[in-house]
């Protein structure tokens, strides 16, 4: 088997195992709680809000083209659940080796699945927040024939986010740091990503600097399909679909290489 059909073959075959096991990981993550599952709906709503106090009624921020602040939280939301989905992921999986010990010494496990599984776990908050921002943008009337292009999108992201994940969770292994400073890199990308604002809002001598984010291209990406009602850049979408599948190809061979030092580190 070539090698590029092996993570693709590796996910198809395993696809019942994946599902089980993230079910019960989702599970695991809010049993004891008292909303339960309702955090994957309430999470979204409460940063939302966060947002929208800031920037529309302490900035005042309003992007043109759109008619009222409604649509502008609506657009904020566009932006902000790629995002949550990303940066739940990047917490969960830089430790998803170094915490998962027992699979590793599993025979029956695949241990190239453990990232891919806190991947998926991570997911679910986003797949709630995808069906509230499709509710509110049904109703406004924005809803339009591109929002079909949602799950290509979707598709892309989680195909950049494992190959990051298979990156940075072996990784972990032999420098623990990484764990330690994955919430201040998630800060960063947070303010540097174009959640609540578009690149026509920053100075002109700073729009280069948004290339650099690789959550500006599937942030805009969601935006276009879903709010402003169009197909993505060529730019855009060129850019996005070459980071999904070299990061997902690269992360896979990189995993591959330093499985080797994880028995004698975890």
């Amino acid at each position: 088997m070539g090698f590029l059909a092996r993570p693709v073959s590796l996910l198809w075959r395993h696809r019942g195992l994946l599902w089980q096991t993230t079910r019960n990981d989702v599970r695991a993550r809010y049993a004891g709680s008292i909303l339960g599952l309702a955090w994957l709906v309430a999470y979204p709503l409460v940063f939302l809000g966060t947002y929208a106090l800031v920037y529309i009624f302490i900035f005042k921020v309003r992007f043109p083209g759109l008619f009222d602040s409604n649509e502008y939280v609506v657009l904020i939301f566009c932006g902000l659940i790629p995002f949550i989905g990303f940066a739940e992921a990047l917490s969960l999986g830089v430790v998803a080796v170094t915490s998962n010990s027992n699979l590793i010494k599993n025979t029956l496990f695949p241990i190239e699945l453990i990232p891919v599984k806190a991947v998926l776990t991570s997911q679910c908050t986003q797949i709630a927040g995808i069906g509230l921002l499709l509710i509110a943008v049904g109703a406004m009337g924005r809803l339009t024939w591109w929002a079909l292009m949602l799950p290509a999108v979707w598709v892309l992201q989680l195909m950049f986010t494992m190959g990051v994940i298979w990156i940075l969770s072996s990784l972990n292994v032999i420098m623990r740091d990484l764990q330690a400073i994955i919430g201040v890199v998630i800060l960063i990308l947070m303010m540097g990503s174009p959640i609540a604002y578009t690149a026509e809002m920053i100075p002109a001598n700073l729009r280069p600097l948004l290339g650099i984010n690789p959550l500006y291209y599937m942030i805009i990406s969601y935006q276009d399909v879903l709010m402003m009602g169009r197909w993505p850049s060529n730019e855009v979408l060129w850019v996005l679909l070459a980071l999904a599948v070299v990061t997902f190809f690269v992360g896979y061979w990189f995993f591959g290489r330093m499985k080797k030092v994880f028995v004698d580190n975890v």
